[in-house]
C-alpha cells in the first residue's frame, strides 16, 4: 500500500481497505499499523531493556508527541490519535508536520533569525502530501501564521512519473496495462533508482526484468535525468504555487507596516492563488528562510528549483526524512522551553437553508486562521443561536481548503458528518428513526437552539446541539 497518510485524509471509519488478500477497516488498518511500531519499540529497538516490566509490575507507559499534515482532514487526524491511544501510546500532543519541522529550524540554524528577520516558511513535501507553513519564531515562542498545501501530491507521484516514462520506453502503453503486483514492484523500483539520484547524476536505470520477467524485452531500461526532471516540473511547480498565499501574507504585512493598515485575511475573497498572483516571487525581507523537509524534498530537482526562485535563503534540512521527528523531540523536551501556537489549517462548516429553503449557504464555523488552544488548555469554542423552523434539524458539515469569490467552498472539499437533530420533542423518542422521517416546516415558533463547537489542541472539532428550552441535547465529534 503506497500513499499511505494520504489515503487516510479520503476515508471514514467504516471504509474497507484491501491490502493484498486481506480487507480491514480503515480505523483498524491504521491502528495494526501503529501496533507494529508499539511491538518494535517493546521488543526490537534500543529501549527495549528500559519499557520491560518488572515482576509485578505493569509496562512502562509509551509516551508519544505525534504530528500529521497540515492539511489533514478531521477524520486524519481522528484516525492518528486513535490508533495511537488504542495501541497503547500516550499521546502528549498531536502538532502539524511543518510546525513540528519548524523547530529544527530553529534548533539548527537560530543564527538567521532577528527581529527583523522572525519568519520562517516550512516547505514539506512527504511520500504522499505537501505541506507549507508560515512560521514567527520570536525567541522560544513559534506563532504559525499560516497553512496551505495539496493533499494529493508527494513523493509517490515522481515514482509514478518515472515508471510510466520507463514503460513508454519499454513499448508498454500505461501502467494500468500492468497488475497490481507487477504495479508495486515497478513503482518501488522507481522509488529506489530516484532516491540515488545525486546532482551529477545523468541517466536513471530501472531493473524492468525484475517486474515483468519474459515480457520486460529489455533487462534494464535507462531514462535521461533530463527527461525526468521536464516531466516532473509541473509537479514541482504545483508546490510552488501552493506556497504563494503564504509568501503574499508576509509581502502583506510588511506593506501593512509601511502604511498602517492591517494585512488582509488569509481568505481573501478572490481566492488563495488570485491573491498572490502578479506579485513580487521574491522572498519578502522579514523571511528568514524556506525550510525543506520531507523525504521527497531529497530529489535534487526540488532545491535547483527552490534556489532559482529564491536564492540562498533556501536551507534544506540535512535530516529531510526526520526533521519533522527531531522537531517532535525537541517540542516534547520541557527543559528546552519552546511553546507552539499553531493554527486549524483547514475550514469546517455547515450547509444551511435561506430563503425560506429556496437555497442552500455555507456557513464556516471554524476557518483556518483560529488559533489551536496548547495541549492542556481548555478547546476553543464557537456558538452559534436562532430559533429551530422545522421539526428536524439537518446538519451537513463540510471541510474545505478555501472559498470562491461567493463564499462558498472550493479546493479539497471532504464530507464530514451528517446529523440529525429532532426540534420537536414528538420525534425524541428511542424508537423513532430521524432518518426515515421526512423534515417538515413548523407551524408555530420553534425552541432557541445553540450550536456549541469545541476545537481542541488536536485540531478535532465537536459540536453539541442544545434545545435552550428544554434542556435536550446531542453531541458528537465531527469528522468521526
Amino acid at each position: 500500500m503506497r500513499s499511505f497518510k494520504r489515503l487516510l485524509g479520503f476515508v471514514d471509519a467504516t471504509s474497507r481497505i484491501t491490502v493484498g488478500s486481506t480487507e480491514l477497516e480503515a480505523g483498524e488498518l491504521f491502528m495494526r499499523f501503529v501496533g507494529a511500531l508499539v511491538d518494535a519499540l517493546r521488543n526490537r529497538s534500543n529501549l527495549a531493556k528500559a519499557l520491560k516490566s518488572k515482576p509485578g509490575k505493569e509496562a512502562k507507559t509509551l509516551e508519544a508527541i505525534v504530528a500529521a499534515p497540515a492539511n489533514a482532514f478531521c477524520t486524519q487526524r481522528f484516525f492518528t490519535l486513535d490508533a495511537f491511544r488504542r495501541s497503547g501510546f500516550e499521546v502528549r500532543a498531536l502538532l502539524n508536520e511543518p510546525s513540528a519541522a519548524g523547530f529544527e529550524y530553529a534548533h539548527r540554524h537560530a543564527r538567521t533569525l532577528s527581529s527583523a528577520r522572525e519568519h520562517v516558511v516550512v516547505y514539506d513535501l512527504g511520500g504522499g502530501t505537501f505541506d507549507a507553513s508560515l512560521v514567527r519564531m520570536t525567541g522560544t515562542e513559534h506563532n504559525v501564521v499560516l497553512t496551505a498545501g495539496i493533499a494529493r501530491l508527494g513523493g509517490d507521484d515522481f515514482d509514478r512519473v518515472l515508471a510510466e516514462l520507463v514503460l513508454a520506453e519499454a513499448g508498454i502503453h500505461a501502467i494500468d496495462d500492468l497488475t497490481p503486483i507487477e504495479q508495486a514492484r515497478l513503482l518501488d523500483e522507481c522509488r529506489i533508482a530516484k532516491e540515488t539520484l545525486t546532482p551529477n547524476t545523468r541517466k536513471l536505470s530501472v531493473d524492468l526484468d525484475a517486474v515483468l520477467g519474459e515480457r520486460a524485452g529489455k533487462s534494464e531500461i535507462a531514462v535521461p535525468v533530463t527527461r525526468f526532471y521536464d516531466a516532473c516540473s509541473p509537479l514541482v511547480d504545483l508546490t510552488l504555487e501552493a506556497m504563494e498565499p503564504i509568501l503574499a501574507r508576509t509581502a502583506e504585512a510588511e506593506a501593512a507596516e509601511g502604511d498602517g493598515a492591517s494585512p488582509a485575511s488569509p481568505e481573501s475573497p478572490l481566492g488563495d492563488h488570485e491573491a498572490a498572483r502578479g506579485r513580487d516571487q521574491d522572498v519578502p525581507s522579514d523571511v528568514a528562510g524556506i525550510y525543506v523537509v520531507g523525504g521527497a524534498s531529497a530529489l535534487p530537482l526540488i532545491a535547483r528549483q527552490l534556489r532559482t526562485r529564491f536564492g540562498r535563503r533556501v536551507h534544506r534540512s540535512p535530516y529531510p526524512h526526520a526533521a519533522v521527528a527531531i522537531g517532535l523531540a525537541i517540542a516534547g523536551d520541557e527543559q528546552a522551553g519552546f511553546a507552539l501556537s499553531d493554527r486549524f489549517s483547514r475550514n469546517v462548516g455547515v450547509f444551511r437553508e435561506e430563503e425560506s429553503g429556496a437555497r442552500a449557504t455555507y456557513d464556516p464555523i471554524v476557518t483556518r486562521d483560529v488559533a489551536l488552544p496548547k495541549p492542556g488548555d481548555p478547546p476553543v469554542t464557537i456558538s452559534r443561536r436562532y430559533r429551530a423552523m422545522h421539526d428536524i434539524g439537518h446538519y451537513r458539515f463540510f471541510e474545505c481548503a478555501a472559498f470562491d469569490a461567493t463564499g462558498q467552498p472550493r479546493g479539497d472539499i471532504a464530507p464530514m458528518t451528517d446529523l440529525l437533530f429532532p426540534f420537536s420533542k414528538e420525534l425524541r423518542g428511542s424508537d423513532v428513526q430521524l432518518g426515515k422521517q421526512r423534515v417538515q416546516r413548523l407551524d408555530r415558533e420553534g425552541p432557541l437552539v445553540e450550536e456549541r463547537y469545541a476545537v481542541d489542541a488536536s485540531g478535532i472539532v465537536q459540536v453539541t446541539i442544545v434545545d435552550l428550552e428544554s434542556g435536550f441535547e446531542r453531541t458528537e465529534r465531527l469528522g468521526v
